[in-house]
């Protein structure tokens, strides 16, 4: 399954201005997290949490930035 995580992405780039930024806070490599934002891994339920505590992202709002199903069209 494949989420849209572009909610988050804004999230990332408001806060800390870079994957990379966030990546370091969040104690993950780079390409770790690039694996995560692309839905090639699975993100855990620890990791939710502290990208909530290091983005401030309210625990209701948790939904909107991970489980945001990502919808393809097809012609």
């Amino acid at each position: 399954m494949s989420y849209n995580y572009s909610k988050l992405n804004g999230k990332i780039r408001e806060v800390c201005g870079n994957q990379f930024t966030f990546a370091q806070r969040m104690g993950l490599s780079e390409h770790t997290m690039s694996m995560k934002l692309n839905s090639k891994r699975s993100w855990k339920q620890p990791e939710i949490e502290r990208a909530c505590d290091v983005l401030g992202i309210q625990r209701c709002d948790i939904p909107a930035y991970f489980f945001n199903n990502k919808v393809q069209i097809e012609l």
